[in-house]
C-alpha cells in the first residue's frame, strides 16, 4: 500500500486522546502528521514552563489550556485534521460520552488513578473498543525495555517498571518513545495491521 493509500484510509478514522501531556500531545503529533483525521483530545490543564522539555508545546503557549494550544499545533502539522478540543477533567462518564464515536482510545495521563479510571471505563462500559496505554517510561536508558502487550482491546507500552518519582522524572526520551509506541499502535489498529 502507497503513503497516499495510507492516507486515504486515515483520514476517515477518529482517535480518542485522554491527557495532552507528555504522551498525549507528542501522540497526537504522530498521529495528525500519519493522516488521522479526526482527533478528540480532553485534558484540564494548562501549558506549564517546567513541562516543555516532554510536550508538544512552547514558549510562548505558557499560560494557555494544553488542548487549544495542541489544537493550534496541529493545525500547523496538518489544517485536515479535525481536533475536538475538550478542556475538561474526565471521568468515566464523560470519558464514555466523548469517546463513544472514537475508533480507539488512548490512555495519557500521568496519574494511576486516572489510569484505572479511563481503563475501567472503556473496558466495561466501552466493549471491544481498542484502548492503547501506558506504564513505565521514567527516566533515561533502557529504550530496548520498552514494549507493546496486548489483552483482548487492550493495548499496553512501556517497560512496566519505571515509575515517575523524585529521582525518576519523566524526561523527553523515553516520553516520545512511549507516546511513538502508543501512536504507533493506534495505526496497527486503525490499518487492521496487526489486530
Amino acid at each position: 500500500m502507497t503513503k497516499a493509500e495510507y492516507r486515504r484510509r486515515l483520514a476517515g478514522r477518529s482517535v480518542g486522546i485522554a491527557g495532552a501531556g507528555g504522551l498525549g500531545s507528542n501522540c497526537a503529533a504522530a498521529l495528525a502528521r500519519a493522516g488521522v483525521g479526526r482527533l478528540v483530545i480532553a485534558d484540564f490543564d494548562s501549558v506549564s514552563r517546567d513541562n516543555l522539555d516532554r510536550q508538544f508545546f512552547f514558549l510562548d503557549q505558557v499560560g494557555l489550556p494544553k488542548v487549544e494550544a495542541l489544537a493550534a499545533n496541529l493545525a500547523r502539522v496538518d489544517p485536515a485534521v479535525e481536533v475536538v478540543a475538550r478542556n475538561v477533567r474526565l471521568d468515566a462518564d464523560l470519558a464514555v460520552e466523548l469517546f463513544r464515536g472514537c475508533d480507539l482510545v488512548v490512555e495519557a495521563f500521568d496519574s494511576a488513578e486516572a489510569k484505572a479510571m479511563l481503563i475501567e471505563a472503556v473496558l466495561s462500559r466501552l466493549p471491544g473498543l481498542p484502548l492503547v496505554t501506558a506504564s513505565g517510561l521514567a527516566g533515561y536508558g533502557g529504550s530496548n525495555e520498552m514494549r507493546e502487550r496486548r489483552s483482548g482491546s487492550l493495548y499496553l507500552v512501556g517497560d512496566l517498571r519505571s515509575e515517575v518519582g523524585p529521582e525518576s522524572p519523566p524526561m523527553a526520551p523515553r516520553v516520545l518513545i512511549a507516546a511513538a509506541m502508543e501512536a504507533n499502535a493506534a495505526l496497527e489498529i486503525l490499518l487492521g495491521e496487526g489486530a
